[in-house]
């Protein structure tokens, strides 16, 4: 299992995807599941994913290579060459379906899974930063101001503090500081996620820098948050009254 999240308030995107592709009592492997798409001067696009490795890796494949064209004798279209986001998010749920019929196809008889779910984010030119969830089937939703996150993975965990914490005034310290606190909270209650975490930040101002980061397992600013997470929850629960009912007259 694994857990991304991606958030798009006003001052930019954030992405944070974990590593672990298996888990077991003396069984755990790791592999990057934040990929760049396309960067350049005029565009930067990122994808985190979750589900089946081999279709990732065959979709990856396919728009690097680039997919058929439009027309005879046309040049075969990448994200490179996509002049939308809304279009970048298009031809990359069109690879994805065609990674998971051939796939399917050599997988006939078992019952091996080859869903992958996506988070698609970044900018092209002067057009605004976006956000995408694409799903299995291609198909695709865009993450919108009113609920300023999407998921991908074992998302229940990390989402109440997302629901609660995150909006779309966030700054991006703020919404780093909230993900990777949905990430320790899923580290806790689910050992299919783990360290080390892919982070990329992209700042809505285009005069801030990217900034990249693998948080491991020895990175000291991630476990002084959740030290200092599991401390305030604590100090907060002491604050609430106890119930009434439980001290009868």
């Amino acid at each position: 299992m694994t857990y991304c999240v991606g958030m798009r308030p006003k001052a930019g995107l954030v992405i944070i995807s974990d590593t672990r592709t298996n888990a077991g009592i003396d069984n755990i492997s790791t592999f990057s599941k934040l990929h760049i798409l396309a960067e350049d001067a005029e565009r930067l696009i990122v994808c985190a994913s979750a589900g089946s490795l081999s279709v990732t890796q065959s979709m990856l494949a396919m728009l690097a290579e680039g997919l058929e064209p439009d027309e005879e004798d046309g040049p075969r279209r990448t994200v490179a060459t996509m002049p939308s986001m809304f279009r970048v998010a298009q031809l990359v749920g069109e690879a994805l379906v065609s990674a998971r019929h051939d796939i399917m196809r050599t997988l006939y008889g078992t019952d091996i899974s080859t869903d992958v779910s996506l988070l698609l984010g970044g900018r092209i030119g002067d057009g605004p930063l976006a956000l995408y969830l694409v799903y299995s089937e291609g198909n695709f939703i865009e993450c919108q101001p009113d609920s300023p996150f999407v998921q991908i993975g074992e998302l229940k965990y990390g989402k109440p503090i997302l629901d609660r914490a995150l909006q779309w005034e966030s700054t991006l310290d703020e919404a780093v500081k909230v993900g990777l606190i949905s990430f320790d909270s899923t580290m806790r209650s689910n050992l299919s996620v783990g360290l080390p975490f892919d982070l990329i930040v992209i700042p809505a101002d285009r005069s801030k820098p990217v900034i990249r980061r693998r948080i491991l397992e020895n990175d000291a600013y991630f476990k002084q948050l959740s030290a200092d997470w599991a401390r305030l929850m604590n100090e907060s629960r002491q604050q609430i009254a106890d119930p009434p009912f439980m001290s009868p007259q």
